[in-house]
């Protein structure tokens, strides 16, 4: 794309080499001098632009967009041009990692903002590793992506293994759940977070009937409702995303099963509520997002983002603006201590590592030792109506 853009320009008007050299595809060595006007920095973003989790994917990738263009006036100041870099991984593992690798061998690339799914990112964070990298997600809640120690991975939301618990103390302690059926989809968030709160709600008495999986792009839950029928729980969990989330709470009140459904932040989508119309009535969710409503700050937000893209807000939308904001942060603060030369990616990261007061229009930052948020906090939410997003019932912090 960058080489494409560069013959252009150069049949256009026959620029300088000069200049010629600070747009081509690799945007000049890592270690090369920067100050040079019009120098390029790419900063990626990963996330599904297609298929059934396009709604939340894009939203990060527009907000990134949005907190990108609003600092393109300070880097070039320092003599360097942002570029957005956004990449489709269609939530699909293998095209995250095949992306990965296209992103590694851009020199000019010197961040990611990403992913959606736990399960892409896991993989291609391994390849940002190997490039050194610098990741910065704003929805990955697998304890996978940062137990691991990688240097280049960073997340700003709160981990499943906080956000299964609380939704696991609020089912039993305020909706009264004794026995539990949980469903979830076999991807490494949606079985991540079924998995949580399964322990919880057991260390907590409560009775787990049954645990089963469905199967992501599935459509008919016959099969897996009819057992929830038969065991007659108080409520039902869902590990898993708002496309499957949305059709298995229809077809349940369609069965007649009208108990409480709660999920994770994968329900914490305006296209779960198009997709379950009124059955969303009586579902809880809990989110590692924030109500951007909620703050000033976070009201500022949405009404650019309206401004600019005619969309309302999602879930991840203020979260895809922070964590872009976070890269671009370090990405500041590792040019000045290169006194003004482009910095490498690995200086990038160990300065985005760093950032430890920051605060985000929705969230405040600061990494521990593994790219861990110790300021990450999980939300409870309800569907009183067939209205997004739900109204907020709770708030739990570390």
């Amino acid at each position: 794309m960058g080489i494409k853009r560069g013959l252009k320009v150069l049949a256009a008007s026959a620029l300088s080499l000069g200049l010629l050299a600070g747009c081509n595809a690799s945007g000049g060595s890592e270690g090369s001098s920067g100050g040079g006007s019009g120098k390029v920095i790419k900063i990626a973003t990963q996330t599904p632009l297609s298929g059934g989790s396009a709604t939340l994917g894009e939203s990060i990738k527009l907000g990134a967009q949005l907190a990108l263009e609003e600092n393109k006036k300070k880097f070039e100041d320092l003599g360097y041009k942002l570029q957005l870099q956004p990449y489709d991984d269609q939530a699909d593992p293998k095209k995250g990692v095949a992306n990965a690798q296209l992103i590694g061998s851009d020199k000019s690339i010197l961040g990611v903002v990403g992913h959606l799914n736990s399960g892409v990112s896991i993989p291609s964070s391994e390849v940002y590793e190997k490039y050194k990298v610098p990741m910065v997600s704003p929805a990955n809640t697998a304890t996978e992506v940062t137990d691991r120690g990688l240097k280049t991975v960073n997340r700003i939301v709160a981990r499943d293994d906080f956000q299964g618990p609380a939704g696991a103390d609020f089912a039993i302690n305020k909706l009264g759940a004794k026995k539990i059926f949980v469903v979830q989809d076999k991807t490494a968030y949606g079985t991540g977070l079924a998995d949580a709160f399964k322990k919880a709600a057991e260390d907590a008495g409560a009775e787990i009937l049954g645990y089963e999986g469905i199967t992501v792009g599935e459509k008919d839950f016959n099969g897996v409702l009819t057992q929830v029928l038969s065991k007659k729980p108080d409520l039902v969990f869902f590990g898993g995303l708002y496309t499957e989330g949305g059709q298995l709470i229809r077809q349940a009140r369609d069965k007649g099963i009208d108990i409480p459904f709660m999920g994770g932040d994968g329900m914490d989508s305006s296209t779960l509520v198009e997709i379950a119309g009124d059955a969303v009535k009586n579902v809880y969710y809990t989110s590692v997002a924030a109500d951007a409503s909620k703050s000033s700050d976070g009201q500022a937000f949405s009404s650019k983002y309206k401004e600019k893209f005619n969309k309302n807000v999602e879930s991840y939308s203020a979260y895809g603006y922070d964590s872009m904001s976070v890269l671009l942060k370090g990405l500041e603060a590792a040019i000045e201590g290169s006194d003004g030369d482009l910095p490498s990616r690995e200086k990038v990261a160990e300065e985005v590592r760093k950032i430890q007061d920051f605060q985000g229009v929705v969230t405040k930052v600061g990494f521990d030792d593994i790219g861990d948020n110790k300021f990450a906090k999980v939300y409870i939410y309800k569907f009183s109506e067939a209205k997004y997003p739900g109204v907020q019932e709770g708030e739990i912090s570390k």
